[in-house]
């Protein structure tokens, strides 16, 4: 999939230009990522995408529209007569993994006495690599040490922006 202009996905939104922003407009909604949850987890077809989520249907309709026309996920027919679709990610949607992987941690943490799903990391049955619950973190790609918030810094780099906010005309 090929980016949009870098312009085009923060140019109608109010305040700061920023990819955030520009993520929410597409996720922001509840159904939104509940939809790309399922999929994640295997659940392909709109019954139990519906079911799963608890989504109304003409809501949850209109999230896979939103997200199909941003590029998240694809629609494949699976029925010819009647016609019948599966939804399935798009390599934007698979990016979307550490995201869906954060909101689970942040959860199990600060929201749930018992954690009610958790990932597992390695095909059970190998000896050399007993499976056993994914712990995900930040690793720098160039020296690939653990990175934690303190150590991050921000780099403004829209024009008339500043950490604070717009620039003040001097």
């Amino acid at each position: 999939m090929t980016k949009p202009p870098a312009d085009r996905a923060t140019a109608a939104l109010p305040g700061r230009p920023c990819s955030i922003a520009a993520a929410l407009h597409v996720l922001g909604e509840k159904w939104a990522l509940l939809a790309v949850r399922e999929l994640f987890y295997g659940n392909h077809r709109f019954d139990r995408i519906a079911r799963n989520t608890g989504a109304p249907r003409d809501r949850l309709t209109a999230r896979l529209r939103a997200l199909e026309e941003a590029g998240v996920v694809e629609r494949r027919p699976y029925n010819e007569h009647p016609p019948r679709f599966e939804y399935h990610l798009t390599e934007a949607g698979r990016d979307l993994a550490p995201l869906t992987q954060a909101l689970l941690a942040w959860g199990d943490r600060w929201l749930s006495p018992e954690p009610p799903v958790v990932l597992r990391h390695h095909p059970a049955g190998r000896p050399d690599h007993p499976d056993h619950p994914l712990d995900a973190a930040w690793t720098c790609r160039t020296c690939g040490s653990e990175v934690c918030n303190p150590d991050i810094t921000l780099e403004i780099r829209s024009p008339g922006w500043e950490r604070q906010g717009p620039q003040q005309q001097r």
